[in-house]
């Protein structure tokens, strides 16, 4: 899953989010270093993306795009369902998507001092181009595809994915609102476990 649902998935809690936000960046037993409930958000994190590779449903929706992409098609799906998550929002949060956003934003660059240094790079673009707002655009998502594309010097071809979106959207959607569902019941459990254990 891409950043907007792993913080959504968060439940709220500021440190488990900023975990969850940082994990990508933070290897090996170097998540020590961070308050118990920003190791939980590491933790979660990653049993987030594992839960989601392993999904037969987010295979399908990743075989929808393979022929074309290859091993970018599971990066796109990530930005695909963050898209739907955005466009559907107000189905999952009774706090309205601007309003969310901009206490995400103020939370981390807040936090963003004591974070890994591409965190904190991330955050200053993240807050610039508005981008977890912007998931529910089209336009958005092709500049996130289009950034995505010229990070891998034009090599994964992700910039042509918009449309994509636009021809498949209605069956990607379907695949995520499935996924979602069983996506946020885990997730609810997970958080559980990861408390007593850490």
């Amino acid at each position: 899953m891409n950043f907007l649902a792993h913080l959504y998935l968060s439940q709220n809690n500021t440190n488990i989010m900023i975990g969850n936000f940082i994990a990508d960046h933070i290897r090996g037993n170097n998540y020590k270093e961070y308050s118990r409930e920003i190791q939980q958000g590491i933790f979660l994190h990653r049993e987030i993306d594992s839960f989601t590779d392993a999904h037969e449903v987010v295979r399908k929706s990743k075989r929808r795009l393979h022929q074309r992409y290859r091993h970018y098609d599971g990066v796109i799906i990530d930005i695909f369902y963050d898209f739907f998550l955005a466009k559907n929002w107000a189905h999952y949060s009774a706090i309205p998507l601007d309003i969310y956003t901009q206490s995400v934003y103020h939370l981390f660059d807040e936090a963003a001092p004591k974070l890994p240094l591409k965190s904190q790079q991330f955050i200053k673009y993240m807050i610039e181009y508005n981008i977890l707002f912007n998931y529910q655009f089209e336009e958005g998502i092709a500049k996130v595809l289009n950034g995505m594309n010229k990070r891998t010097e034009g090599k994964s071809q992700m910039n042509l994915a918009i449309e994509d979106l636009k021809n498949l959207e209605s069956d990607l959607e379907s695949d995520f609102i499935i996924f979602f569902k069983d996506l946020i019941e885990f997730t609810n459990q997970k958080i559980k476990e990861i408390k007593n254990k850490i």
